[in-house]
Order: C-alpha cells, then structure tokens, then sequence
C-alpha cells in the first residue's frame, strides 16, 4: 500500500510545500526522528501538528518539549481528520503503511514521506552517500563515513544508523557530507532520494511479518534507485544474483565488488592477500580489524563508493590516506563483537543478527563449538536455513523469547540429535544466559546472533546486546 504517483512527482510536491511552507505539516510517531523532524519544521518555518499513540513518559516529555517549541502534540491518540487535511505527512519507519493515520493521508492525497526526505530537502547542499540492503549496510555506512573523514571531510553517519538527518540540518554548521544508512521503510517514503553514490550490499528475504513477500520487501529496496539517471553512480555486490537481477537495465556508472570474482572494481585477491580497488591493489587484508569475508565485501563496498564519489578520491594520496584509514576501523557494537573472554569461554554480542541471513554469517564465521542464542519476535522466514551451519559449529542451540517453541521445532529433526536444542521459555532472558554459562566450557563460543527481532523482551536490538554483555560480565 502506497501513493501510487510517480517518486519524482511525489518529491517535487513535497519540495514545492515545503518551499511555500503550504498548509500544516503532520508527523506521526515521537521517536527520534520523529521529534528531529517537527524541531527542522518549526526551524523552517512550518506549522506543524505532532502525535503518538504511546502515552509512556518518554513520548509525554517529548511531546511537552516539541509543544513548548510551537508545535501541536497530541499523545496517546491521532487526529485522523487532521492528519487528513495536512499538506504532508511524515511518517516514523516503524509505522506499517496500514495504520490509520497513514491510510487516511494516502485516501486524501496527502504526501506520505519519511523524516529522511524532509531532512534532504531542506538540506539542498548537503553531499551523502546512500546506503541500503538487507546486511552489512550498518558497518558499510560507518566505514563510509570513517573514510571521508580520513580524507578531511566533515562528516556525519546518519539516517537509519541512529542520528536522524534532520538533527544535521539544526546545527549551526551542518557537516558538508553524509554516510546516510537507508531501511527498506524509510526508503518506501523516500521518493526523492538522489544520492552522490548510491550502494547496495546485499538481498536476502527479510521482514515479512510486515511485507506481503520478498518481492515487496525488494521492491523497496528497489527505491534507492527511483531517481537514476545516466550520470549516477552506484555500487553493488557482484555475488548475488538476486541484486543483478534488481538493477538490471537501471542507469548509470555501476562500479561492483566480490569477494570471489577478480573481473570487477573492487576485489579481493586471495593469492596475494591484496584488496584491489579499481585496477590497483590498495590495502592488505590483513590490515582489516574485522572478520570475516562478509566485511571484506563491506570494506570493498565502502571504499568504491567513497572513492566513485569524487575524483581527488582517487589521487594517490589519497588512495595512501584510504588504505591507512581502513586499519584503524574498529566492530561496531552488537555485530559479532567480543563482550567477555575469560576462563577460555568467549562471549559474542551479535544482537545486530535479526534475520536468518545476518544469523548465517555470523555462524560462518565460527571456528570453535559454539552455543547459540536464538530468539525473540518472529520476522516470517524458517530457521531451517540454519542448520548446515549449526551442524558444522554449534554443540548448543538455546531457543528463548516469542519465537522460541518455533525455534525449536524447526531445528530439532533436521538437527538429527547431533546438536542439543533446548527451548529455553519466553520472559526470562537471565534465564537463556543462565544456562549458556551452565553449559559453557573452556575453549566454547556463546554467541547471541538471534535471527529475529528483539520487540518481545526489549525496546530494540541495543538493550539486548546491552543486556547480554551484563550478564555475560557477571557469569563468566
């Protein structure tokens, strides 16, 4: 469900009233962006009316601050009729598009847009690189945004990777770049996204406890390249089919990375040991921080798309100041990263894991016995997908959370007996962390990489991890 003018159309009315500061702006959902997104309005010059259906306190004292700044609020309810009336809707990510503020704008004709297509629009100078698929675009926007400030940029890393882009444009000096993480939901309202460089990591079936099916959830994706043209630069794997099979016949210099293939842009040379980025080696691999060919592929994407950006990327110093800034480039929280190793056991926070695919690779990347945490919300895909891995790494699953009594029963016949399932219940996550440590020797692994959503015990994926390092510091 969805506005069915074309992106541009639908970018350039909302360009046209946010010009003429048209009618009142509606923004639905007080989270962070949502509250970024009011604050730039009112900056701007808006009239803007603010709700959320949570009454929690976080959202009143939200509400109270955005009131105070000139704003409408209401908390705990929507005015439909309102929001009906509005010249554009901006709506947060985690609302799904059929939720009734969203379905009244759309049967008005009111433009629906995220908070990232407000940001971009009133900031018209701003150069951001776009980042989106359905793993690894977290360290790859990170890295981006670490390699441009290498090279002497003021950059920011922004978007779905936590700092709204609207809180750039309230600075009193905006950053001149932007490593812009995008969600397939906030590229669904994002219809006038024309990034300098535009980068797609990878494809795998993903949140279809919210889409009708993959190729829903693709199509979104699809987004990022609404606006391609033949000047436009972008940057994609050149390992999944399913991606060249998404930008086939989309314009523009495409410029592709591989971790198995030596016939692209940016590779990784196995023999030699040598990423190379286009046409010359550049840095060792060896000098990467992280594991794993799966941030190799990130490191390759990063360093095309920085370097695609703009010509003085590709000089030889600068080339020197990319691969000395690439060693220096540390794991991000929550993804595979190391909490506690102590007593030979070692513990791995890799709450970031919220679908099968994330969860594959990080079992891939397993050289010891391993016991894994899965659990939490169901996001619609088997975890049979899992087992090859499983049987090659883990002695234990522990099975916990909503999703857990389907954990386990996905896993326990295919499994064969040859790795131990356990469902470990629904509410007590000190419970799952309990018993890892009970079943934990010296040289295992406890790996938390849950292959869902965290919603049904935590606020998001970050309390989890959070929450198991505590534990994981106190037991071990």
């Amino acid at each position: 469900m969805g506005d069915v003018r074309p992106p541009q159309e639908l970018a350039s009315i909302v360009a046209r009233r946010l010009a003429e500061r048209r009618g009142e702006f509606a923004v639905v959902g007080l989270a962070r962006s949502g509250i970024a997104a009011v604050r730039l309005l009112r900056a701007a010059g808006c009239s803007v009316y603010a709700s959320d259906a949570s009454t929690s306190e976080a959202v009143r004292s939200a509400g109270a601050m955005l009131e105070r700044e000139g704003a409408s609020v209401d908390v705990g309810v929507h005015n439909v009729q309102r929001i009906a009336h509005c010249s554009v809707l901006v709506v947060s990510p985690g609302i799904p598009p059929t939720a009734p503020p969203i379905r009244a704008a759309l049967s008005a004709g009111v433009p629906v847009v995220s908070e990232v297509e407000v940001a971009l629009r009133l900031q018209p100078a701003l150069r951001y690189i776009a980042v989106t698929g359905t793993n690894g675009k977290t360290t790859t926007t990170a890295l981006i945004g670490h390699l441009l400030r290498a090279l002497g940029h003021d950059a920011a890393d922004v978007g779905n990777i936590g700092t709204p882009v609207s809180e750039l444009a309230l600075l009193s000096a905006p950053p001149a770049w932007a490593a812009l993480e995008l969600s397939s939901f906030q590229l669904h309202d994002t219809p006038g996204i024309m990034p300098d460089v535009g980068v797609l990591t990878t494809l795998s079936p993903d949140h279809l406890d919210r889409y009708a099916g993959v190729a829903e959830y693709y199509a979104d994706k699809k987004r990022l390249f609404a606006n391609a043209v033949l000047p436009s630069q972008w940057v994609t794997t050149a390992d999944s089919a399913d991606v060249g099979a998404l930008v086939a016949g989309i314009p523009g210099h495409w410029h592709r990375f591989s971790v198995h293939r030596t016939d692209v842009d940016g590779f990784y040379h196995r023999g030699s040991g040598m990423l190379h980025l286009f046409g010359e080696p550049l840095v060792a691999r060896d000098r990467l921080t992280l594991t794993g060919d799966h941030n190799v592929a990130n490191a390759l994407a990063a360093l095309l798309a920085v370097m695609a950006a703009d010509p003085l990327h590709r000089i030889p110093s600068a080339r020197a100041q990319l691969a000395a800034a690439i060693g220096t480039f540390g794991a991000l929280p929550h993804r595979l990263e190391p909490v506690v190793d102590r007593g030979g056991i070692l513990w791995l926070n890799d709450s970031k894991a919220t679908n099968i695919d994330s969860t594959k690779v990080a079992l891939a990347s397993m050289s010891r016995p391993t016991i894994v945490l899965l659990g939490g919300r169901h996001k619609g895909e088997s975890y049979t997908a899992l087992v090859p891995e499983l049987l090659r790494t883990a002695k234990v699953v522990l099975a916990y959370g909503e999703a857990g009594a389907l954990i386990a029963s996905d896993l326990e016949a295919p499994l064969h007996g040859r790795v131990l399932v356990e469902h470990c219940g629904s509410d007590r996550f000190e419970q799952v962390m309990t018993r890892a440590r009970a079943l934990a020797v010296a040289g295992d692994v406890v790996l938390l990489s849950p292959a869902c959503s965290s919603y049904d015990m935590f606020n998001n994926y970050e309390e989890r991890g959070r929450e198991f390092a505590r534990f994981a510091g106190a037991m071990a």
